[in-house]
Protein backbone atom coordinates (compact mmCIF):
# COMPACT_ATOMS: atom_id res chain seq x y z
CA UNK A 1 0.00 0.00 0.00
CA UNK A 2 1.48 3.38 -1.04
CA UNK A 3 1.00 6.03 1.58
CA UNK A 4 1.04 9.79 1.06
CA UNK A 5 1.06 12.78 3.35
CA UNK A 6 -1.38 15.26 1.84
CA UNK A 7 -4.06 17.85 2.51
CA UNK A 8 -7.72 16.99 3.08
CA UNK A 9 -10.06 19.94 2.57
CA UNK A 10 -12.61 21.02 5.10
CA UNK A 11 -14.43 24.23 5.87
CA UNK A 12 -17.30 26.04 4.20
CA UNK A 13 -17.52 27.36 0.67
CA UNK A 14 -14.83 29.99 0.06
CA UNK A 15 -13.54 29.42 3.63
CA UNK A 16 -10.99 26.60 3.18
CA UNK A 17 -9.43 24.73 6.04
CA UNK A 18 -7.12 21.77 5.52
CA UNK A 19 -6.03 18.82 7.62
CA UNK A 20 -2.60 17.39 6.98
CA UNK A 21 -3.25 13.66 6.86
CA UNK A 22 -1.51 10.40 6.14
CA UNK A 23 -3.67 8.42 3.74
CA UNK A 24 -3.63 5.65 1.20
CA UNK A 25 -2.72 7.31 -2.10
CA UNK A 26 -5.71 5.65 -3.78
CA UNK A 27 -8.31 7.01 -1.35
CA UNK A 28 -10.23 10.18 -2.27
CA UNK A 29 -8.97 13.59 -1.18
CA UNK A 30 -11.52 14.04 1.61
CA UNK A 31 -12.05 10.33 2.20
CA UNK A 32 -10.67 7.92 4.76
CA UNK A 33 -7.23 8.58 6.16
CA UNK A 34 -4.86 6.72 8.45
CA UNK A 35 -3.81 9.54 10.77
CA UNK A 36 -4.17 13.30 11.11
CA UNK A 37 -0.78 14.89 11.76
CA UNK A 38 -1.59 18.59 11.48
CA UNK A 39 -3.69 21.38 10.02
CA UNK A 40 -3.32 24.30 7.62
CA UNK A 41 -5.48 27.42 7.59
CA UNK A 42 -4.68 29.56 4.52
CA UNK A 43 -6.97 32.37 5.71
CA UNK A 44 -4.61 33.29 8.54
CA UNK A 45 -1.72 35.70 8.02
CA UNK A 46 1.52 34.20 6.73
CA UNK A 47 3.37 35.05 9.91
CA UNK A 48 0.67 33.59 12.19
CA UNK A 49 1.81 30.66 14.33
CA UNK A 50 -1.49 28.78 13.85
CA UNK A 51 -1.42 28.92 10.04
CA UNK A 52 0.42 25.58 9.86
CA UNK A 53 0.27 23.24 12.85
CA UNK A 54 2.28 20.06 12.37
CA UNK A 55 3.22 17.12 14.58
CA UNK A 56 6.83 16.80 13.48
CA UNK A 57 7.49 13.55 15.34
CA UNK A 58 4.66 11.73 13.55
CA UNK A 59 5.71 13.29 10.23
CA UNK A 60 9.25 11.98 10.71
CA UNK A 61 7.86 8.54 11.54
CA UNK A 62 5.70 8.39 8.41
CA UNK A 63 8.54 9.65 6.22
CA UNK A 64 10.81 6.96 7.67
CA UNK A 65 8.35 4.21 6.70
CA UNK A 66 8.07 5.50 3.13
CA UNK A 67 5.20 7.99 2.99
CA UNK A 68 5.50 10.46 0.11
CA UNK A 69 4.47 14.09 0.79
CA UNK A 70 2.70 16.17 -1.82
CA UNK A 71 4.35 19.38 -3.05
CA UNK A 72 2.46 21.65 -0.65
CA UNK A 73 3.07 19.39 2.35
CA UNK A 74 6.74 19.11 1.36
CA UNK A 75 6.92 22.91 1.67
CA UNK A 76 5.49 22.71 5.19
CA UNK A 77 7.90 19.93 6.14
CA UNK A 78 10.82 21.95 4.79
CA UNK A 79 9.76 25.02 6.77
CA UNK A 80 9.48 22.88 9.92
CA UNK A 81 12.93 21.40 9.30
CA UNK A 82 11.68 17.81 8.98
CA UNK A 83 12.60 17.09 5.37
CA UNK A 84 14.70 19.05 2.90
CA UNK A 85 12.73 19.95 -0.20
CA UNK A 86 14.73 19.61 -3.42
CA UNK A 87 15.13 22.83 -5.39
CA UNK A 88 13.22 22.95 -8.63
CA UNK A 89 14.65 24.32 -11.84
CA UNK A 90 12.57 24.88 -14.94
CA UNK A 91 14.37 27.51 -17.03
CA UNK A 92 11.88 27.15 -19.91
CA UNK A 93 8.87 28.09 -17.80
CA UNK A 94 9.37 31.84 -18.10
CA UNK A 95 10.10 31.85 -21.81
CA UNK A 96 7.36 32.72 -24.32
CA UNK A 97 5.93 30.08 -26.64
CA UNK A 98 6.59 29.70 -30.36
CA UNK A 99 3.68 31.87 -31.52
CA UNK A 100 4.62 34.66 -29.12
CA UNK A 101 8.21 34.54 -30.40
CA UNK A 102 6.96 34.78 -34.01
CA UNK A 103 4.75 37.77 -33.16
CA UNK A 104 7.66 39.47 -31.39
CA UNK A 105 9.93 38.92 -34.42
CA UNK A 106 7.28 40.35 -36.77
CA UNK A 107 6.77 43.35 -34.49
CA UNK A 108 10.54 43.94 -34.33
CA UNK A 109 10.81 43.69 -38.12
CA UNK A 110 8.09 46.36 -38.52
CA UNK A 111 9.84 48.63 -36.02
CA UNK A 112 13.19 48.17 -37.80
CA UNK A 113 11.59 48.95 -41.18
CA UNK A 114 9.97 52.10 -39.78
CA UNK A 115 13.27 53.23 -38.25
CA UNK A 116 15.14 52.69 -41.54
CA UNK A 117 12.50 54.67 -43.43
CA UNK A 118 12.72 57.52 -40.93
CA UNK A 119 16.52 57.60 -40.95
CA UNK A 120 16.97 57.28 -44.73
CA UNK A 121 17.66 60.60 -46.50
CA UNK A 122 14.49 61.67 -48.25
CA UNK A 123 14.79 62.66 -51.92
CA UNK A 124 13.77 66.30 -52.08
CA UNK A 125 13.96 68.52 -55.13
CA UNK A 126 17.03 70.69 -55.05
CA UNK A 127 16.08 74.02 -53.50
CA UNK A 128 18.73 75.94 -55.46
CA UNK A 129 17.39 74.83 -58.84
CA UNK A 130 13.84 75.80 -57.99
CA UNK A 131 14.98 79.13 -56.61
CA UNK A 132 17.08 79.85 -59.69
CA UNK A 133 14.16 79.12 -62.05
CA UNK A 134 11.83 81.28 -59.97
CA UNK A 135 14.27 84.21 -60.04
CA UNK A 136 14.69 83.96 -63.82
CA UNK A 137 10.95 84.01 -64.34
CA UNK A 138 10.53 86.95 -61.96
CA UNK A 139 13.38 88.81 -63.70
CA UNK A 140 11.77 88.40 -67.15
CA UNK A 141 8.47 89.71 -65.93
Amino acid sequence: MSVSIRLARGGAKKRPYYRIVVANSRSPRDGAFIEKIGSYNPLLAKDDVNRVVLDTERAKHWLSVGAQPTDRVARFLDAAGVKERPARNNPNKGQPGEKAKERAEERQAKIDAANEAANAPAEEPAVEEVTAEATEESAEA
